[in-house]
């Protein structure tokens, strides 16, 4: 993506011809100005899931002259916001690829608020919606926070092989990304418990504890989310943490005792594609998926979802997505998750 920085002196006389993308944030949140132009909305948290269409509500109590409304996203780890939209109130012009699925919802003649359709992983995050008015610049905030799932993942060569951009690719193949703190602090709330420390977003290393026991810290040490702090990106290696929401489509099993390959054909000729790690944790959580079959994943994993515990699903106790790991794909033995799109 063609990234151009957007100066301070933003032409207010027309809108940009040019795809100015990013800009550093301005004015300081700490001490706000008492808006004068926007109304401040009843609530600064917007929830989502993927695939939805969500907007973000932004509404003028009056319409200056010559003013102009512009949409980003605030991206804290490179400071810098993503230009989405910039409007006059009669035309505006959308950037980059979440500007392909942002539009005005336009309700009103005072309505500035933006709506975003097929939602992504990706969208979650901070908004800024500023008011463009000479010296009388005013902005509001809004978060959109997507109903997710966190799980931990590593690779079937064992523990601790990720760097932090091996943790991000991994769980991008797996139609998931890798989670943020909040997503994982929220996670132990409901009941995460993984002693193995792993990559999230920002580039941090931490491991969620339930339970204290000699294996995780020992017991002495209080239940929550431990952390090894910032870590090397490149030399550093861990497992990751991945976040996924709702999906679009179906996961389903098919029954069987098959190896890797058999499984993965046994999609095709279903017209689907072997499931992938994500889209199972996704299908548990969203769909109340409850199988007490193992069954082969996209990454040669094998897996099974249960949300009601019983007696003859191997006596587990707590509903969750249970592993038998990575056994030879030549073994004979499972079905297969598969996933279909609606």
């Amino acid at each position: 993506m063609h990234q151009i920085l957007i100066l301070a002196s933003l032409c207010l006389s027309s809108l940009p011809e040019i795809p100015a993308i990013y800009q550093k944030p301005t004015g300081n949140p700490a001490t706000p100005a008492p808006l004068q132009y926007l109304l401040q909305p009843m609530t600064k948290l917007v929830h989502t899931q993927r695939g939805a269409t969500v907007t973000l509500p932004c509404i003028l109590r009056t319409l200056p002259p010559n003013y102009k409304v512009r949409w980003s996203k605030v991206e804290p780890a490179e400071y810098m916001e993503v230009v989405i939209l910039i409007t006059s109130g009669v035309h505006h012009k959308t950037y980059g690829p979440l500007g392909s699925r942002a539009r005005l919802r336009r309700s009103h003649r005072y309505d500035a608020s933006l709506t975003i359709s097929d939602v992504a992983l990706d969208d979650e995050g901070r908004y800024r919606c500023q008011l463009i008015n000479g010296l009388e610049d005013e902005s509001i905030s809004l978060v959109l926070q997507l109903d997710g799932i966190v799980f931990p993942y590593q690779t079937s060569q064992g523990r601790y092989k990720f760097n932090y951009f091996e943790a991000k690719k991994a769980c991008q193949e797996q139609d998931s990304r890798l989670a943020n703190y909040g997503q994982l602090y929220k996670a132990w709330t409901e009941g995460l418990d993984w002693c193995n420390a792993g990559w999230v977003m920002e580039g941090t290393v931490h491991y969620p504890i339930i339970n204290s026991r000699e294996p995780c810290g020992g017991r002495l040490l209080l239940p929550g989310v431990r952390s090894y702090g910032a870590r090397d990106k490149l030399k550093d290696r861990f497992d990751a943490f991945c976040f996924s929401s709702a999906v679009k489509g179906r996961v389903y099993f098919i029954r069987g005792h098959m190896n890797f390959k058999e499984a993965t054909q046994a999609c095709r000729n279903d017209r689907a594609a072997i499931a992938k790690v994500g889209q199972l944790y996704a299908a548990w959580k969203f769909s109340q998926l409850d199988r007490c079959d193992g069954g082969w994943l996209d990454d040669g994993s094998v897996r099974f979802p249960i949300n009601i515990p019983r007696a003859h699903c191997g006596g587990l106790t707590n509903p969750s997505v249970h592993s038998f790991g990575f056994p030879s794909k030549l073994r004979k033995k499972y079905g297969v998750y598969c996933f279909s799109v609606k």
